[in-house]
């Protein structure tokens, strides 16, 4: 059984950083599309990020410039490092995995592209 596993969230000031952990088992990250979405309260899920088998990643145009995704392998682990976060940015964060067929991993921008998901970590900017 596949099982993803957030953490790092917290409650921050307006251009504070937080930095969040995916860390997945039951099977190897290594070779699965990897991406972060949120979802603030009365909205749709979004993406924030993704990221390719090779680490080549692709940003939301409202996180470009603030947000970095990474992974490391060997640790099955994908990160999301983010700074000067703003209120806006308050939502419930969550990665999700996608088996590398078909939609190619920097294209994978909707819900239904991802196949695994956690049960999210919140992450709360205040002003």
């Amino acid at each position: 059984q596949v099982q993803l596993v957030e953490s790092g969230g917290g409650s921050v000031q307006a251009g504070g950083s937080l930095r969040l952990s995916c860390a997945a088992s039951g099977y190897s990250r290594s070779s699965y599309c990897l991406g972060w979405f949120r979802q603030a309260p009365g909205k749709e899920r979004e993406v924030v990020a993704g990221i390719d088998i090779a680490g080549s990643p692709t940003y939301a145009d409202s996180v470009k410039g603030r947000f970095t995704i990474s992974r490391d392998n060997a640790k099955d682990t994908v990160y999301l490092q983010m700074n000067s976060l703003k209120p806006e940015d308050t939502a419930m964060y969550y990665c999700a995995a996608a088996l590398p067929y078909g939609l190619r991993c920097l294209a994978r921008e909707k819900y239904s592209d991802y196949n695994y998901w956690g049960r999210g970590t919140q992450v709360t900017v205040s002003s």
